[in-house]
């Protein structure tokens, strides 16, 4: 079960990057080092937030992400809300809500207010770390004038991050599904992340886009595992379950395994049928996966050691 960071706040002692960060989850299961989520807008839509926190549950997470179904909550709803996550052990991992594009410098200090506006929100929500997008391209900009912005803007927004102990999440988007979107490979997005150089801002690897945009998904994996954050699940063409189309994912998640990857893994995916169901054959494919790494890799162990 995933560890929930709660909602305090930590002063910036010295050089704001040196700053508490959010505490990662714990391991999902024996021999699986990251934490399993689900994106809620993908499932039960129609039903009450309590009720999805149910049905998350009762296919066997302790996690859930949310985008905007909270923007009409008054006091009393995140209280119920914090009261429910605790009676299922279900925490809020990652939340959008912050809607001010990175890319476009005129925006800087309108994205440096939302973002400090919305912190109360984070903290409803006992969240720590907060999901953005780029936003769509800038007219008459370069394209490496817009990358240079995104780096300032998350540099300024790196130091609020850092004084109230949140992450700022970025995230790829295919130009398919959005042809105006800035970010739309994961290569570029882990330069931008790294030019920050904050702890505090890290990468969503949205495995379904990047699929889309560029493939090679396992060896952006190993060369940038330090800067992810939150990988993102669905299986292309379609946005279904692992298994319906072109991604390997056992391959996926033995990888991630392999890598010590020891933060989350969100489920991000259109059921086809019951969503309960195909989230829980999701949870246990990835489980399993990550289980037979750990065995291929004891088993690899043990016949090094019988050849010595």
């Amino acid at each position: 079960m995933g560890v929930c960071a709660g909602a305090a706040v930590s002063a910036a002692v010295g050089d704001a990057s040196a700053a508490a960060l959010p505490v990662p989850p714990a391991p999902e299961a024996d021999g699986v080092p990251f934490s399993l989520t689900v994106m809620l807008w993908t499932v039960y839509r129609n039903l009450p937030f309590a009720q999805r926190l149910e049905k998350v549950a009762e296919a066997g997470y302790h996690a859930v992400e949310l985008v905007d179904e909270f923007k009409d909550w008054k006091k009393e709803d995140f209280a119920e809300a914090r009261r429910k996550k605790r009676e299922l052990g279900i925490e809020i991992d990652g939340t959008c809500g912050v809607w001010i594009p990175l890319a476009d410098s005129t925006k800087r200090d309108a994205f440096l207010k939302s973002l400090r506006d919305f912190i109360p929100t984070m903290r409803e929500l006992e969240c720590t770390r907060l999901i953005m997008q780029t936003g769509n391209k800038i007219p008459g900009l370069s394209p490496e004038e817009m990358h240079t912005n995104c780096i300032e803007t998350l540099k300024r927004g790196a130091d609020i991050a850092a004084e109230n102990n949140i992450e700022l999440l970025i995230e790829n988007i295919d130009p398919e599904e959005n042809p105006k979107y800035f970010l739309t490979q994961s290569a570029e997005g882990f330069e931008i992340v790294r030019s920050v150089g904050n702890p505090h801002v890290k990468f969503l690897y949205d495995l379904f886009h990047e699929q889309i945009s560029a493939g090679n998904l396992i060896a952006k994996l190993e060369k940038n595992i330090d800067l992810i954050a939150i990988v993102h699940v669905a299986d292309v063409p379609g946005r279904h379950h692992p298994g319906t189309g072109e991604i390997n994912y056992p391959n996926i998640f033995r990888k991630l395994a392999e890598l010590r990857y020891s933060r989350y893994v969100a489920m991000e995916f259109h059921p086809l049928g019951d969503p309960v169901k195909e989230l829980r054959n999701a949870r246990e494919l990835a489980i399993s996966s990550a289980r037979a790494q750990r065995a291929a890799r004891t088993f690899e162990s043990g016949r090094k050691y019988e050849s010595a």
